[in-house]
């Protein structure tokens, strides 16, 4: 008997209203696959679509690191795997790439994207590890040093679009900020016990924050769970430390403060100097290093090791002067107007010596 029922009509995934709140729901682009459009439209208007992160300065990238086939490259803040992608093409044949980062949530993503671009095991291998772990990660690897070695500081777009993870000021979410959200404590958790003297030397050391003082009193007025409320206590500290304070002074500040408590939150410069103090011993002989900052503490710690590693002869040569972005890529890309990019080259010799 023929069965003449008809066929259940499955409804397309639709998004929550005209407006949806959701951040899984908000953006076509976090499904790339089914919008291909819809991201282009985005690349195109100048923007980098939701979910999704633009490498920096690839061909300035290059050009420090000079990759050649059959190099052995280490990739210390993974992320997307753009800069990586980049390196393991032009590595080919034999080359290969260690990626190390941090984030529990995008080191998967990011590994099974390399994958399917046709990078198996032989060729890119990833631990979830901060950059300061370096020489573990090369002696688990086998190797006494990498001949090129590349650290982007910047904190991913993945992780700045998302407002669950709590680096954003544009959406609210809870105030977390942490890379890695199953170790160290939140930010929220943070200005709890930290004091006002203490809080106003972090925002000043941080993000040279010039109201650090009247912001850290607001701040510790009484607990904070929210990054919107974090910037609604912002904007109060600045109307009330100068009358009719414009609202691009506050979005500066909130920037600024931000970046300070990220900072704080992940230990960063702790352990960038310790990845500094490290590189030389872990670079092959003549091999090359390249480290892009975003801020002006994160360069002034890279400057001033490499000039003290070239002085005491670990270096054979380094960047003469910063590398930025070009204004054709700043205008594709504005995340990439405060990138610094520095190199320097391994001097001949044991490594370690």
């Amino acid at each position: 008997m023929a069965d003449d029922r008809l066929p259940v009509h499955k409804r397309r995934p639709r998004y929550a209203g005209k407006n949806p709140r959701r951040f899984e729901e908000k953006y076509k682009e976090l499904n790339p696959d089914r919008y291909q459009d819809e991201v282009r439209k985005v690349v195109d208007s100048g923007k980098t679509p939701a979910g999704m992160h633009r490498a920096i300065m690839v061909d300035e990238v290059i050009e420090a690191l000079a990759p050649q086939p059959g190099d052995v490259a280490v990739d210390c803040t993974l992320g997307f795997g753009g800069h990586a992608r980049a390196l393991l093409e032009r590595m080919q044949p034999g080359g290969r790439l260690i990626g190390l980062d941090v984030d529990p949530i995008e080191l998967p993503r990011t590994i099974a994207r390399l994958r399917a671009a046709g990078f198996g095991d032989e060729r890119f291998t990833a631990h979830r590890s901060n950059f300061a772990g370096l020489p573990q990660i090369l002696a688990q690897e086998g190797l006494a040093g990498a001949s090129v070695i590349l650290a982007d500081l910047g904190v991913s777009s993945m992780q700045l679009d998302n407002p669950a993870r709590g680096f954003t000021f544009k959406e609210s979410g809870p105030l977390d900020m942490r890379m890695n959200p199953a170790r160290g404590e939140p930010a929220s958790r943070l200005l709890t016990h930290i004091t006002v003297d203490k809080l106003t030397r972090l925002l000043e050391e941080n993000a040279d924050e010039p109201d650090a003082r009247a912001i850290a009193r607001v701040l510790k007025a009484s607990a904070i769970d929210t990054t919107g409320e974090l910037c609604r206590r912002v904007r109060s500290a600045l109307a009330a430390e100068h009358t009719g304070a414009a609202g691009a002074d506050a979005d500066k500040a909130i920037r600024r403060t931000f970046q300070a408590l990220r900072i704080a939150v992940n230990d960063e410069f702790s352990a960038l100097d310790t990845f500094l103090r490290n590189l030389p011993s872990c670079l092959a002989p003549n091999g090359r290093v390249a480290v892009l900052t975003f801020h002006s503490g994160e360069d002034r710690r890279v400057k001033k090791a490499f000039e003290i590693g070239h002085r005491d002869g670990q270096y054979a040569a380094i960047a003469g002067d910063v590398v930025r972005a070009s204004a054709a890529e700043i205008r594709a890309n504005p995340r990439a107007a405060s990138a610094k990019l520095r190199w320097a080259k391994r001097a001949l010799g044991e490594v370690g010596s």
